[in-house]
């Protein structure tokens, strides 16, 4: 019998909560198999079968808090079938094992041509589906490998007074707990709102250079890179000249001291399921467009199944947030401490401006700086901003360094 533990957390991590098991009692794991998962406050661990058998034992249920290195599940590596279907009481509640659901379906029924086997299902979405009587191969999974979660069925299921836990008559409402990420986004942004002195500068980009370059040589960028040619690659190589040329932007305070970086570590906010996460760019003013386009590209991959590491979404020296993508015209991001300033980018939007004399029809982002008062003036913030305006407005400038 051999022990199935959490994973070893950095120092940095206290503990996690168990939030999906991949397996149940009885089921058979290979060896290295994500059998569960577990959230911490930064990022979720897959928790890998140690040897290849049979489940014997769950020790902990989902929403359990876990401690690094815990025994959460034993393995049998020596059995050859898997165990009857139990029920495992745990110190928080019981993860009770339904009966396969290819049992329940007669052999004379249209559904019974797709075996249940198939379905990729989590064992507590699975029991709550039986219990309100959904037809799996009708849901949808979020999960990894398209898996079928609780939440999932919940989404599925009809909203009824029952569900949302109210008595009849009154006005339907949820109570659900916080994850250990967002409980960690609001501590640090409420942290950020108390300690830094914010203040945000705005200005306006003709995107219309930027759009031309894209227009022309997005097909042969991305045939030649195998990434698609977008828009924050720019913003990223701008945000990091200017960064050169305003080092304070680019620091942090420590106790009583400015702590000046080196290096360019720039943050790119990537919203996720589980909410807004910030992997790094790291040396990122070493980076051309197609590394730039490629990584975040990955990083957003990763987001999306839950695959970021500690080591990639921790550091910064700077970030970038983009609520253009979501239709955004304007916003006053929050700092990311201890980085001392953001740069948020938002939707593009034909306006009519003045150019040479003339009006005329142009693709407008306005673009905001919020920075740390404490360390960078007013003047720095509004040059900064405008040095990254001139460097997308001429970007062969940009790209030629000069």
């Amino acid at each position: 019998m051999t022990d199935v533990k959490v994973p070893g957390f950095p120092e940095s991590v206290a503990d996690g909560t168990i939030i999906t098991w991949h397996k149940a009692v009885g089921d058979w794991a290979d060896i290295e198999e994500v059998i569960a998962e577990i959230e911490t406050d930064k990022v979720v661990f897959e928790v890998p079968a140690p040897v290849a058998g049979v489940i014997t034992e769950i020790l902990e249920p989902e929403g359990a808090v876990v401690l690094s290195l815990q025994p959460i599940a034993k393995i049998d590596e020596n059995a050859t079938a898997s165990p009857a279907p139990s029920i495992v009481e745990s110190k928080a509640e019981s993860i009770e094992v339904a009966e396969p659901v290819e049992k329940q379906v007669s052999a004379s029924s249209p559904q019974a041509t797709t075996s249940a086997v198939d379905i990729k299902i989590n064992p507590a979405a699975k029991k709550l589906a039986m219990e309100k009587g959904l037809d799996l191969k009708q849901l949808k999974g979020s999960g990894k490998d398209g898996r079928i979660l609780k939440e999932d069925v919940q989404n599925a299921a009809t909203p009824s007074a029952i569900d949302v836990g109210v008595v009849e008559g009154e006005r339907p409402q949820k109570r659900v707990p916080m994850t250990r990420l967002r409980m960690k986004i609001a501590e640090r942004l409420v942290d950020a709102q108390h300690t830094a002195a914010m203040l945000t500068t705005f200005n306006e980009v003709d995107m219309k250079p930027i759009m031309d370059i894209r227009g022309k040589y997005k097909a042969a960028f991305e045939k030649k890179h195998d990434t698609k040619l977008g828009f924050m690659s720019f913003f990223v190589k701008a945000s990091t000249e200017a960064l050169k040329e305003f080092p304070e932007i680019n620091a942090s305070i420590d106790g009583d001291d400015i702590v000046y970086h080196g290096f360019f570590d720039v943050g790119i906010a990537v919203s996720s399921a589980r909410g807004l996460v910030v992997p790094i760019l790291r040396d990122a003013e070493q980076m051309n467009l197609a590394q730039i386009e490629a990584k975040i590209r990955e990083y957003g991959v990763k987001a999306r199944d839950n695959k970021l590491g500690l080591d990639e979404i921790t550091g910064g020296t700077f970030s970038i947030t983009n609520g253009g993508v979501f239709g955004s015209m304007l916003s006053t991001p929050i700092l990311n401490p201890p980085q001392s300033a953001i740069l948020g980018m938002h939707n593009i939007v034909e306006r009519p401006v003045v150019v040479d004399g003339e009006i005329v029809i142009r693709p407008i982002m306005y673009v905001a700086l919020t920075y740390d008062h404490r360390i960078v003036d007013g003047r720095s913030a509004v040059q900064f901003l405008v040095a990254i305006k001139n460097a997308l407005e001429d970007p062969v400038r940009l790209l030629l360094d000069v």
